[in-house]
């Protein structure tokens, strides 16, 4: 059997100047800050796993339209588990109902995320989101 690298989401949403974090609730990285996200299933697509994983993670719901694609970040190191490649999105919806579900143990909108410890590759992730984020602003995303 031919081994490949499992794919992964992650959806980055701000609100001004705070982007949405969770706290994992199980290794790796137990306790630690990371984007909302997690593994694709078999038969559906990168943009329906984002969608599942920010409602089971967050209980948010996710405007497809506003779904933009930030990267792929493809390290083979990014993941101490196993090789994973992930997509990410940065994506809109309304903050007004966050609620830890699945892998969360809390979500929170985070302000100073650029000066703490976050899982994973997430930190860059973050900040290629915010660069795009900003240049999205300048064009009319809300």
């Amino acid at each position: 059997m031919v081994k490949t690298p499992l794919v992964s989401v992650s959806c980055v949403i701000f609100r001004d100047n705070a982007v949405l974090l969770i706290r994992r609730a199980f290794e790796p990285y137990k306790n630690c800050l990371a984007l909302p996200g997690g593994f694709v299933d078999i038969g559906e697509s990168v943009e329906q796993a984002c969608s599942r994983e920010l409602k089971e993670e967050t209980s948010l719901t996710i405007n497809f339209d506003s779904l933009k694609l930030i990267g792929v970040y493809s390290n083979p190191n990014r993941d101490p588990l196993r090789h994973t490649v992930n997509i990410s999105y940065l994506g809109q919806s309304n903050l007004e109902n966050l609620k830890a579900g699945d892998d969360a143990s809390s979500v929170e909108l985070v302000e100073n995320w650029r000066e703490l410890d976050i899982a994973f590759d997430n930190k860059k992730i973050i900040e290629d989101a915010w660069t795009l984020y900003i240049k999205a602003i300048k064009k009319g995303y809300k």
